[in-house]
């Protein structure tokens, strides 16, 4: 029986699965698989460089947005080596060290992410309720402590998994469901008892991803509340145009991490594997390719840049 805490650690692999169903057509399937991660490292790095280059947007709304960027940036660069090497060079073996390396990375990004929203919607009331004293609450300082703190509490959460994972055995038969490592995947390989890494795992979810969509939550319910008190309707509706975009990344992140809980915990036997694994993959490629376009469609400061990287001759 292979174990993952053996002398010789890298004699230890896992293999990495292909679309279920799609084996056959892998080199097909690579053609939208590299799409999705192109157009997400194009549109992430030129909000990022728009930002940048632009002093009207080095506000906080636009630093909030380098960071969502930054943190899709970093989600799609963790799953991008396992995914091209098993759809375009249809290599799936993986050393248990990189396999362990690439989901502490993989489930980093994601509460990194997630953390970023939350921060994003804790600037989208504060600026709809406190206009006036907005420059003064969330100053420069405190966006780079809220980032760091941000980094802070993803990395050392997540630290120790790679390290409860060695100490498993595994089964003979080291099969994931997936092309990218995660923890649910690898912990189902285990034959010794998981009941610690399974509850560490529990209280990363519920204090992290968990804990940040109540308070996302309940950040928008105080701005409902506080839009709804405003007596003009046009400033009502302007109040709360500002926040589409965010609620837009917010469902785009969360919808397919919710519906993947429910499906595990209820439905996951009646419902077909394809589907748990489609939801899978649309949780860590979408919202890094969709959120660079939802944020230039719905801003106009973005938009105005983009357009003036794309054609500087005609602006």
């Amino acid at each position: 029986m292979a174990t993952a805490t053996n002398n010789n650690a890298s004699s230890f692999f896992f293999i990495l699965m292909d679309l279920s169903g799609l084996e056959a057509a892998h080199g097909w399937t690579a053609i939208p698989i590299c799409s999705i991660y192109g157009l997400s490292l194009l549109g992430n790095i030129t909000i990022m460089h728009a930002v940048k280059s632009v002093p009207s947007l080095h506000t906080r709304m636009y630093l909030f947005l380098s960071m969502l960027s930054m943190a899709d940036l970093g989600l799609s660069a963790s799953t991008l080596p396992s995914m091209a090497a098993v759809f375009l060079l249809g290599q799936g073996k993986v050393g248990a060290a990189t396999c362990f390396m690439q989901l502490f990375f993989i489930h980093t990004f994601s509460v990194i992410e997630s953390s970023v929203l939350l921060a994003m919607a804790f600037d989208r009331w504060v600026a709809i309720r406190e206009p006036l004293c907005y420059a003064t609450i969330l100053t420069t300082k405190c966006i780079r402590a809220i980032g760091l703190a941000t980094v802070t509490r993803s990395a050392a959460l997540h630290l120790p998994l790679p390290v409860l994972l060695r100490r498993l055995q595994c089964q003979p038969v080291n099969l994931l469901s997936h092309s990218y490592c995660v923890h649910p995947d690898v912990l189902r390989l285990a034959s010794s008892s998981t009941r610690v890494n399974s509850a560490f795992g529990l209280f990363i979810m519920l204090s992290t991803l968990g804990m940040d969509a109540i308070l996302i939550l309940l950040s928008y319910v105080l701005i409902l509340k506080t839009v709804l008190n405003i007596a003009s309707k046009a400033e009502r509706l302007k109040s709360f145009n500002t926040c589409i975009s965010h609620i837009c990344a917010v469902l785009l992140f969360y919808t397919p991490l919710v519906s993947l809980s429910m499906i595990h915990r209820f439905g996951k036997k009646k419902l077909p594997a394809q589907l748990y694994m489609l939801l899978s993959y649309l949780h860590f490629l979408v919202p890094p390719m969709l959120n660079p376009i939802v944020y230039s469609v719905k801003t106009k400061e973005i938009r105005i840049r983009i357009l003036k990287i794309l054609h500087p001759q005609k602006l």
